[in-house]
């Protein structure tokens, strides 16, 4: 069905396509989306972070568009990846969470992406466009109908799985369908610090397609712990951040399983923000250097808020800024990312907006810049086109997420009216608690006893948005 709705969908797109035209020969623009892991609102130097700075990503917001309020899929990797590929919320998504396979090294990879579903990357590679995607998957295990090269990717490098992808010197990487070794990986030796490998292949894509419209999924594996960098990198922040935050490494294989030891973790993390910062900055040169930067779309963001975990010290670094919450919560800081947009061509350089949006917004988007007929398509997104060109734009008339850990929570954002339910995995009425962002962006003050009527539409689109998911069910459905 999936099939035949793109094949419809896109012959009619294609009968549009054949009109008459101002300029036959214009390229459809390229679209390049990074996307940083667990990197936090206020870890970024326009969004407030002041212990290091980020010049490069400070660059996409002077020349282009920060987002003050966009949204991540979901506050852990996979539904996150599943809810931007599919343009639909965690409440309809197929991945809502990150279930394993029963993980060795052998046997790595997530629960995988149906086969059924429709990806972007699909609906533009029908279209034309080149697909590439390099960094960490997290949506299928090697070979299975999940895998990248399954899901419209023309190709892909990098992390097949989340948890190989906690090892920044791993034994291998996947091109493909091939599993390349990363010879000096083994044992506790570090020749091959992936995401420099990862890079190269991303900038060499580029230049491969430079003549053709391409779409360019970077979804880095940093800041994710573990913490660690190489040494000219380290070099920088030693000794900056004291006192030091030590993380002990768990038991295991330096290269598989739990995170390295770090005895710099501060200095680490500043040092992989570093490492990011740069090679979003080599992006952005890239794309001057090959004359597309004008027919260009850059976008960046995060994946989820900023983790705890192998030695992370959000507090320290104020990665929350204002936010309430982190990696695994519904609070804002577990949601709300930073994103930039660059298009020379199109966006107002230093512009902002408030305009709430998601990830799911990300799928219409590419579409309407695409030029691609979108009324067959079941989504949840909405373009955010219209604001990048300083156009009357739609919204939302609600923003959704549920997640299935501790304890399971749902949140709903109503105008700026957050709702979130705690603990109704085993309840589903659950208490909601109300907050009014407009005033209490920290999530500091609970309004449920003074709004009932707001509670109680908070309540009802908790209820009536999220459909049942065999496979990713909270536990009082798989009871019932």
């Amino acid at each position: 069905m999936k099939k035949l709705l793109l094949l419809f969908g896109l012959i009619l797109w294609n009968g549009c396509k054949n009109a008459p035209q101002k300029s036959e020969n214009r390229i459809p623009p390229n679209i390049i989306y990074i996307m940083a892991d667990d990197l936090g609102y206020g870890d970024i130097s326009v969004y407030g972070q002041t212990l290091f700075t980020t010049p490069n990503m400070d660059r996409l917001a002077q020349g282009g568009m920060r987002f003050l309020q966009h949204y991540s899929g979901s506050t852990v990797c996979a539904p996150s990846r599943s809810a931007l590929m599919t343009g639909q919320h965690t409440g309809h998504t197929f991945i809502r969470g990150n279930l394993e396979r029963g993980f060795t090294l052998e046997n790595e990879g997530q629960y995988p992406l149906a086969s059924k579903e429709l990806t972007i990357a699909e609906v533009l590679k029908e279209a034309g466009y080149r697909t590439g995607a390099f960094g960490k998957w997290g949506l299928g295990y090697p070979g299975s109908e999940g895998d990248p090269n399954f899901q419209g990717f023309d190709q892909f490098y990098g992390f097949n799985c989340q948890r190989v992808a906690h090892n920044y010197y791993p034994t291998h990487l996947w091109d493909n369908q091939s599993k390349e070794k990363l010879i000096g990986n083994e044992g506790n030796t570090t020749k091959t610090y992936a995401p420099e490998l990862i890079h190269q292949k991303a900038l060499s894509f580029l230049e491969k397609n430079k003549d053709a419209p391409f779409f360019m999924f970077y979804p880095s594996v940093l800041p994710h712990a573990e913490l660690i960098a190489p040494e000219k990198y380290m070099a920088k922040y030693r000794g900056r951040f004291l006192p030091e935050k030590k993380y002990a490494r768990k038991e295991g294989g330096y290269s598989v399983g739990g995170y390295n030891s770090q005895e710099e973790s501060h200095a680490a993390f500043a040092a992989m923000v570093n490492v990011l910062d740069d090679q979003v900055g080599e992006i952005i040169d890239k794309v001057h250097e090959l004359g597309i930067a004008e027919n260009t779309l850059i976008l960046f963001t995060s994946d989820n808020g900023p983790h705890v975990e192998g030695g992370a010290d959000p507090d320290y670094f104020d990665s929350n800024g204002p936010l309430k919450g982190y990696k695994r919560d519904l609070y804002e800081g577990g949601i709300r990312v930073p994103m930039m947009a660059y298009w020379p061509s199109k966006i107002q350089p230093g512009s902002t907006t408030n305009h709430p949006s998601a990830f799911w917004d990300f799928f219409p988007t590419a579409i309407e810049i695409a030029g691609i007929n979108k009324d067959f398509l079941a989504i949840d997104g909405i373009s955010f086109l219209p604001t990048l060109t300083g156009k009357e734009q739609k919204t939302h008339p609600y923003l959704y997420w549920e997640f299935l850990e501790k304890g399971g929570r749902q949140a709903v954002l109503v105008d700026q009216w957050k709702g979130i339910r705690l603990n109704m995995a085993k309840n589903p009425d659950a208490p909601i608690e109300l907050y009014r962002l407009t005033d209490d962006i920290g999530e500091e003050n609970n309004l449920a006893e003074q709004y009932p009527e707001i509670l109680k539409k908070m309540d009802s689109l908790m209820n009536e948005t999220h459909l049942y998911s065999e496979i990713f069910s909270f536990e009082h459905e798989k009871n019932r």
